[in-house]
């Protein structure tokens, strides 16, 4: 029995069901049941909570979700192994737990939510962790459906969600993340947590959303932030002329100098860029 539950050892259901990870869908299993509940812990009291899960495999984090009392987790899973597996929670947490069989880049919780609001609490699969959180800060309108994300990234892509300028992970994914959430990483999980063991350190990132981020259309922002970025040594008056609008304009719009780089300028300063680009544009 682990220490959170009475079910058995996660490796004893591995072992069973054939449950050998696999590289393809980006998976690698954290069995560290203190660890799957600490994670758990950082979405906050989830008495009266419905919580999506990416990428269960084993069952480690199900298992100290509802351990902590969660009323609902909606697991998305596409590795069928891994659903079989799941059965044994089914039994053991009857009615809170929904497993859903899909890609989770296609799945919409929101029929299931009755209009509620969910936490996203997710060791996420290496292959689609960033584009998942992407597609999650692109949501509109906003606010979203959910009131937290607290999900697992390799440390490096972790650092980029949360830089602010002046720091070498700043770019395009922390403008977008920042001007949408607030963003921390927690704590760390070192390789040796996981199996297979990846090579490289894993953080946990806790997003929480803005209720009424800056005003900026977010289409232009990321046109703006990916212009800048796309030539980050080069001065804005060079990098933003991929928009084919003036780039003084757009640095005066935001009273910075055109002569900085991308990485010196704040997240406010992309958003009054967005939001000047968005007005020549609807003049033309």
């Amino acid at each position: 029995m682990s220490a959170i539950d009475d079910l058995p050892p996660l490796r004893d259901i591995i072992r069973e069901h054939s449950l050998s990870a696999r590289k393809s869908l980006g998976q690698n299993f954290l069995l560290d049941l203190n660890l799957t509940a600490r994670i758990a812990r950082a979405a906050g009291p989830l008495e009266d909570c419905t919580v999506i899960e990416v990428g269960p495999g084993p069952g480690g984090l199900t298992r100290a979700l509802l351990a902590m009392g969660a009323k609902r987790v909606i697991a998305v899973e596409r590795d069928e192994r891994a659903i079989d597996a799941l059965g044994y929670i089914v039994k053991r947490y009857p009615g809170r737990i929904e497993i859903v069989h899909g890609d989770a880049q296609h799945f919409d919780p929101r029929p299931l939510l009755d209009g509620g609001k969910a936490k996203i609490v997710a060791n996420l699969p290496y292959n689609i962790a960033t584009q998942l959180l992407v597609d999650w800060l692109s949501i509109e309108p906003w606010p979203p459906w959910y009131d937290t994300m607290v999900l697992m990234f390799q440390r490096e892509v972790a650092e980029r969600i949360v830089a602010h300028e002046d720091e070498e992970a700043y770019g395009r994914l922390a403008v977008l993340a920042n001007w949408r959430a607030e963003t921390k990483i927690l704590f760390d999980i070192s390789p040796a947590a996981f199996v297979p063991q990846p090579k490289v350190t894993s953080s946990v990132v806790r997003l929480i959303p803005r209720t009424a981020p800056e005003p900026c259309d977010r289409r232009m922002l990321e046109q703006v932030a990916a212009a800048a970025f796309g030539q980050r040594r080069k001065m804005l008056r060079q990098s933003l002329k991929s928009l084919s609008v003036d780039p003084a304009r757009l640095a005066a719009a935001a009273d910075i100098d055109a002569t900085r780089r991308a990485e010196t300028i704040p997240v406010a300063g992309f958003v009054a860029m967005a939001r000047e680009l968005a007005d020549i544009r609807s003049t033309k």
